[in-house]
């Protein structure tokens, strides 16, 4: 069929971050793109709104960034030439312990290490040649299968990355403090720490910290959806919002569709155009757990315990490494610990323009079974008012969402399970469904890119840029890939 039959060469479902970053890609190779979102506002994950009183910015979901400023493509982009600002606390993150104390992730691997005890110099050890070469690594680690720039690198992280957060702690470390603090890290990714490949989490996003940190973006997370789409319309792509897609046969006729919705959405909007045994695959994705988020519009800046705890946008809650496994266990079996692991976020301290003058924001959640639909929001005050005595006096206004409103919110959000489908051993590599190309489909005309496929979960663009790849090489012959800041 002749081009002009085609009202645009690629149409993008979904203008979350995966969706925009494809976008953005296809677009800058001369294509014509169209992006549809459901909500009146672009950025999926990355959006942000006055959740509790006028002039208090939160953010819906994503609020720490060390993969988004560390992104290839996001780099590739130069989005601070669409808006973006980046604001870097002193330290990446506070770990506070059952005492009140907290020890520091800091930029500095060395000034970390003098907080960790005997474990001091086996941490430098364990980051030091990942941070050294960490243009190389993390592209690596930010993709799908394929062959490395360095596999000695790679070979390297696979024998950490393979373990579980508790064997690979002791393995290493002789004390706890080393260990809480990376086990804190890798339960961001929602799996038991005693499960294979929890340590790799807590390994990449430790390295990025010491790499680039682990900033916030000026004016809130929604400042990274407002500069990818100021750079899909300078490459002329379309956004149209307030438009939810339910068939592809609604959409304007496109040589290739792009998804960026998890397996679930997938098949109500494609499931008519993909093979049984395809759909059938899809159905047995599996989400992980889902999250109870809280956002408080504060008088007074959180009064830590622990001044350490000022020095850095985030904040665990959590205690030592067995406390944390067995909160994360007791999620996984269907319940939440009286004192669960409490991730809270202080924007405010490092932003202004997040809260008026003199006032301030926060942001907590705590791991809950998928599809939950349990108030956790005592706990997670306790626990805040626990390391933090008078913290609820403070509280001007607060939010609250169930892991069931999660998904309410956002569809791509299963059950509130904001990574788009759990990542252990056997669904990490192959999510969603086991493929050469885990971007293509049956249907030569319909590709994924949401966090649902290769690296999955994180606000990093990545899916949706190998994404543009596949789309770029099976519907356009063009086999170069679209130029990245540094390549793996």
């Amino acid at each position: 069929m002749r081009r002009q039959a085609y009202a645009y060469d690629v149409v993008v479902v979904g203008a979350g971050p995966n969706g925009l970053a494809a976008a953005v890609a296809l677009a800058r190779e001369g294509l014509s793109v169209r992006v549809i979102e459901a909500l009146d506002q672009p950025g999926g994950g990355t959006r942000s709104d006055a959740l509790t009183l006028p002039g208090f910015q939160h953010d819906i979901c994503s609020a720490v960034h060390p993969l988004g400023i560390a992104s290839p493509f996001f780099r590739s982009l130069q989005l601070e030439r669409y808006g973006l600002r980046w604001r870097h606390p002193p330290a990446a993150l506070a770990h506070v312990f059952q005492d009140g104390h907290a020890v520091t992730l800091e930029r500095s691997i060395a000034r970390t290490a003098e907080q960790l005890g005997r474990d001091g110099s086996t941490y430098r050890t364990l980051m030091q040649p990942f941070v050294d070469n960490f243009d190389a690594f993390l592209p690596m680690v930010l993709g799908p299968l394929h062959i490395p720039r360095k596999p000695f690198l790679l070979a390297h992280f696979g024998l950490l990355g393979i373990h579980s957060m508790t064997g690979l702690a002791k393995t290493l470390f002789r004390e706890d403090t080393a260990a809480a603090l990376l086990g804190g890290i890798a339960s961001h990714a929602m799996l038991p720490l005693d499960a294979p490949l929890s340590s790799a989490f807590g390994l990449v996003l430790a390295i990025a910290a010491h790499a680039v940190g682990w900033p916030i973006p000026e004016r809130g997370s929604q400042a990274i959806a407002d500069a990818l789409v100021a750079c899909l319309r300078a490459h002329g792509g379309e956004l149209e919002l307030g438009r939810r897609v339910t068939n592809l046969k609604e959409l304007p006729r496109a040589r290739a569709y792009l998804l960026d919705l998890t397996p679930r959405q997938v098949l109500d909007v494609a499931g008519g155009q993909l093979n049984r045994w395809y759909c059938k695959r899809l159905e047995h994705y599996r989400y992980g757990p889902g999250v109870y988020k809280m956002d408080f519009a504060l008088h007074e800046p959180i009064p830590w315990r622990d001044p350490a705890c000022a020095r850095a946008a985030t904040v665990h809650l959590s205690g030592g490494l067995a406390q944390l496994a067995r909160n994360e266990a007791r999620v996984h079996e269907g319940g939440v610990t009286s004192a669960p692991f409490v991730l809270v976020v202080q924007p405010s301290l490092f932003d202004e323009t997040r809260a008026p003058q003199g006032k301030h924001t926060a942001w907590a959640y705590c791991h809950v079974p998928n599809g939950s639909a349990i108030d956790a929001s005592a706990r997670i005050e306790a626990q805040i008012e626990r390391f933090a005595p008078g913290f609820r006096s403070r509280i001007a206004a607060r939010a609250r969402r169930s892991a069931l409103e999660v998904e309410l919110e956002n569809p791509n959000y299963v059950g509130g399970d904001i990574n788009g489908g759990i990542s252990d051993a056997t669904q990490l590599f192959t999510r969603p469904v086991t493929r050469i190309d885990p971007y293509t489909t049956p249907a030569k005309h319909i590709f994924l890119c949401s966090s649902a496929t290769p690296p999955g979960g994180g606000v990093h663009g990545m899916c949706g840029y190998w994404a543009a790849r596949s789309v770029l090489a099976h519907v356009f012959g063009r086999r170069h890939a679209p130029p990245l800041a540094m390549t793996g």
